[in-house]
């Protein structure tokens, strides 16, 4: 094992001879006998003062006490050796002191643990290694310092004494288990912004927490707005080094003043029918921090009933600014008085004096202007029957002025001129019949404008939404006015489908009632097929012909109107189409039997009589030619008849297109041109089919001319006639 010599650095170092061989062997025992000696020993740590200035100075000496026949080399390694921080400590090879190289600093590096060999010549361990550690005592070398270079606190006004307001802090370098870091706090100076605003000591501090607090009452923010303190802290427990440091602390408002008008009382004008403007402002005086809601004022007004006016605050100024949200109506009322109170955002502190609350009188005059007229109502709602009279009053009273001037009325649009108005009065009249079919008429609503004018020129219009009612202004019409009923064998019953139409809108037009009178209705029916047609159909089996039947149709309105209208129905023989067939074509589509060589032998009969008939115009008009003189003209020949048999009567047609009675103007149509219209019905035809109608603008009472003529005997007449032209 291993024994070590330590040296007590304020002691002069003394040889080995001399030292007392207790200090040098310290397990051998001076008593009787003989110890067993432990093989390894527990070295206790070695104390070092910081920042020494005796350097080198040797701290331990470690020896073997094992007996060898050869050189033993002492080795040290570890920090402060051959690791960082190097170079602080060495060992004699030969002697085995270890030594100090320069002075140590304990802030940096409280202690180090090395390991120390004993080797031989060659390197080889004689002995196991030895842990030698080396502890750094602390000297008061760091003065404390303040965590910051200044404290911001802040206190309330007039807060009690012991209100705590803000802590500083300081850190000391040095141990902090010993006295060297052992810190104390003081305030030392106290300045008040604004300077000597107060005198007396304001604050105090906890000594070894830094917690500062108010020692006196006295802050008033109006008075003082600040304090700055003088702070230092000592180690040692005050004794030892110092620091100074500044704590800045501010006064915090409280609301302890009350607003307060100045003045009290104001006059301002406000403009007539005008709303959202600005027509004065009112002042408060505020001892309290500018800027914040102990300072910032909120108005209220208490007399304004019907909320024409409105207050709101100027952030800048504070101020209250009073403005007109509702139009005012100077025949109404021409003055205002107004009462105005004021207080603070915040609520009002218990510590403010207790006063009532500041109040402010405004007495805002009206000015009057010329106001525009009014309509009573804009649009204008009339409804009206599409019927109505000319010269009946639709609306009056339309309009007024509120400054009582004499109004002026007229009609800015009127696009059909139904309308008429008085131009004093401003009653509006029907001038024309309404129609409801007209193109300015949408949805049933005519819309017009009006204009009012006052004696000071200034104008207003106005719409007029005239909503009209249908009427049953027209009776309904019939058609087709002819058209034809089968009759033929196998038939039990055939018709005429009929229609009617009616210009009136519902609820005037269908559904539509088709009667027949009294005396018809023994051989007539009329059956109807849906709300717009029905059929006309004989009851009993009609010779063929022309037949006038007259049907009263009428519609659904309120009063119902009907109408009378005449058809002609022509009764006849149809073919499997329905239309009418000729008079040879019903022979043949008669019920009476003929064999087929009966019929071939009608049919070659009339064709040999054709050929007969040919031949006999053939040979006539060859002698006629023969016997036609050389220069005379065509038509003088030796007729014995009068030339003017040969002439035609042609006025016999009819009236015009205007008379109606005699002709329909339906039928004048071209057959290709003509519109579809509902034809002849008959049950078993299943589509109505068309057929050409009867002509009327020609006489059919007239007997048919026989063809050919016999030609005149002597046309002499005519001959000189031509011959005299």
């Amino acid at each position: 094992c291993c024994f070590l010599q330590v040296w007590i650095s304020a002691e002069p170092h003394h040889n080995e001879e001399k030292l007392h061989p207790q200090a040098l062997y310290p397990w051998r025992n001076q008593g009787k006998g003989v110890v067993r000696v432990k093989r390894d020993w527990i070295i206790p740590p070695i104390r070092v003062l910081e920042n020494s200035k005796q350097v080198p100075e040797d701290l331990v000496q470690i020896k073997s006490d094992k007996i060898f026949t050869g050189e033993v080399i002492y080795k040290l390694e570890g920090p402060g050796v051959d690791q960082e921080p190097k170079n602080l400590f060495e060992i004699d090879d030969k002697t085995g002191v270890i030594r100090s190289k320069r002075p140590l600093d304990r802030e940096k590096y409280n202690s180090f643990t090395l390991k120390a060999f004993a080797l031989s010549p060659s390197g080889e361990r004689l002995e196991n290694p030895t842990t030698i550690e080396i502890v750094v005592l602390d000297q008061n070398d760091n003065r404390p310092a303040f965590t910051q270079s200044q404290f911001v606190g802040t206190v309330s006004e007039f807060s009690v004494p012991g209100t705590s307001v803000m802590s500083v802090l300081a850190t000391d370098a040095d141990d902090p288990m010993t006295e060297n870091a052992f810190l104390s706090y003081s305030i030392i100076g106290q300045e008040s912004i604004p300077a000597n605003a107060v005198t007396k000591t304001m604050f105090g501090i906890n000594n070894q927490t830094g917690a500062i607090y108010t020692r006196d009452v006295g802050l008033d923010r109006e008075v003082v707005k600040s304090f700055q303190l003088k702070l230092q802290v000592a180690d040692m427990g005050g004794m030892g080094l110092t620091r100074e440091g500044v704590a800045i602390i501010h006064i915090s408002d409280i609301n302890n003043h009350a607003p307060q008008f100045s003045p009290a009382s104001y006059s301002m004008i406000g403009v007539e029918n005008r709303k959202d403007y600005e027509i004065g402002r009112v002042n408060v005086t505020d001892r309290d921090d500018r800027g914040t809601g102990n300072w910032e004022a909120k108005y209220f007004i208490s007399n304004d009933p019907d909320g024409n006016f409105a207050i709101s605050t100027d952030p800048a100024t504070n101020q209250g600014i009073l403005t007109v949200v509702k139009p005012l109506d100077y025949e109404a009322q021409d003055e205002y008085m107004l009462i105005l109170t004021v207080e603070n955002l915040n609520p009002l502190s218990n510590k403010a004096p207790n006063l009532p609350v500041s109040t402010a009188t405004v007495v805002v005059t009206v000015v009057n202007e010329n106001e525009a007229p009014h309509f009573r109502e804009d649009p204008i709602q009339i409804v009206v029957p599409e019927s109505v009279v000319p010269g009946t009053l639709l609306k009056s009273n339309i309009a007024f002025d509120p400054d009582n001037s004499d109004l002026r009325y007229e009609i800015s649009r009127d696009p059909e001129r139904w309308l008429d108005i008085n131009r004093d009065t401003g009653d509006i009249t029907a001038k024309r019949a309404f129609n409801m079919r007209s193109p300015n008429v949408k949805n049933n609503i005519y819309n017009a404008v009006v204009k009012v004018t006052d004696a000071g020129g200034v104008s207003t219009t106005a719409t007029v939404a005239i909503t009209l009612k249908e009427t049953n202004d027209f009776p309904p019409q019939l058609f087709p006015l002819s058209g034809t009923v089968c009759r033929g064998a196998g038939r039990t019953s055939s018709g005429l489908i009929v229609t009617a139409v009616d210009e009136d809108l519902p609820p005037h037009a269908a559904p539509f009632t088709f009667e027949l009178p009294e005396d018809l209705s023994f051989n007539w029916t009329v059956i109807q097929v849906n709300d717009t047609h029905a059929v006309l159909q004989p009851l009993v089996q009609l010779e063929t012909g022309e037949y006038a039947v007259t049907v009263l149709v009428s519609d659904s309105g309120s009063p119902v109107l009907s109408a009378y209208a005449q058809v002609n129905v022509t009764v006849c023989l149809c073919d499997s189409f329905g239309d009418c067939k000729s008079e040879a074509g019903a022979v043949l589509g008669s019920s009476v039997g003929i064999s087929f060589i009966a019929l071939i032998i009608i049919m070659a009969s009339i064709a040999l009589l054709l050929l007969l008939l040919l031949l006999a115009v053939a040979v006539t008009t060859c002698g006629r030619r023969h016997h036609i003189k050389k220069g005379t003209g065509l038509l003088v020949g030796e007729s014995e008849d009068d030339i003017r048999d040969n002439v035609f009567n042609y006025d016999e047609q009819g009236g015009g297109e205007e008379d109606e009675n005699a002709f329909n103007i339906d039928l004048l149509w071209n057959p290709h041109d003509a519109p579809s219209t509902p034809g002849s019905f008959y049950p078993g035809s299943g589509v109505p089919r068309g057929k050409q109608p009867l002509r009327k603008d020609a006489p059919h009472n007239l007997p048919s001319p026989t063809y050919p003529r016999k030609p005149p005997a002597d046309p002499t007449d005519i001959e000189d006639y031509i011959n005299d032209v």
